[in-house]
């Protein structure tokens, strides 16, 4: 199988203008398919153009070079960090940057939300993670599911700063009723990459726990996502 990343990309500090037809991205991309291009010219294609003293598949293979070339460093990425980090990209070359990784990001969720049933914690994370792992701060999730265990409602509850986010308890015990939820799973992400629940997580999910017994609505597990891993309640005997 043919690594991307290995295919031949056109010499470095030559502008798009003087290559070969075959050489430029999109006309290769006409000929041959996305598949056909190294992520650098999938890149420059989405730039469009370079900056002043620099061809744009320099400019990708910098931006690309400074990620490590893992895609979900780039994909985490804001607006306001392209434009200060990389001379002379502005408003609309960051914008639609962060537009086509977001539009990427929502397609995946779409595939993902055919009314998934969650078995395990890695179902949950198989379809949380395109929502969760590239964001650079928390959100907080509650899956309600039927007796099936299937999703009927996906609930972002709240969305905060680096290392946590407020939850309102009772409103996730009204949606419940609203939904006439059999279960829910309770999930969050960690943007530091820590997988190890924090003292608040475990106090919260306890508060949780206790206030759906109430209305006899278990919580079935509590996920945390990161960037490249989750942790599982349940799957750690901490339910």
């Amino acid at each position: 199988m043919t690594n991307r990343n290995l295919q031949k990309t056109p010499t470095s500090t030559i502008p798009i203008r003087a290559l070969n037809d075959d050489e430029k991205p999109r006309e290769k991309a006409l000929r041959g398919g996305m598949d056909s291009l190294s992520d650098v010219e999938l890149l420059a294609l989405l730039l469009g153009s370079g900056v002043p003293g620099k061809s744009v598949l320099d400019l990708s293979r910098e931006i690309l070079q400074d990620c490590d070339n893992r895609l979900r460093v780039l994909a985490r990425m804001s607006i306001a960090e392209l434009k200060k980090k990389y001379k002379g990209v502005g408003d609309a070359k960051a914008t639609l940057l962060v537009a086509a990784m977001a539009f990427g990001s929502r397609v995946q969720t779409s595939l993902d939300c055919q009314d998934p049933q969650m078995t395990c914690s890695r179902d949950v994370h198989t379809y949380m993670r395109s929502r969760l792992e590239r964001l650079n701060y928390e959100e907080f999730w509650v899956l309600h599911l039927n007796r099936a265990n299937r999703v009927v409602y996906a609930d972002r509850v709240s969305k905060g700063g680096l290392s946590s986010t407020s939850v309102d308890i009772k409103l996730i015990a009204k949606t419940a009723i609203d939904h006439l939820s059999s279960a829910i799973i309770l999930v969050h992400n960690h943007p530091s990459g820590t997988m190890m629940p924090s003292a608040s997580d475990d106090n919260l999910t306890r508060r949780i726990i206790d206030v759906c017994k109430v209305i006899d609505v278990p919580v079935q597990d509590h996920v945390i996502i990161g960037p490249s891993q989750f942790y599982s309640y349940r799957d750690n005997n901490r339910l």
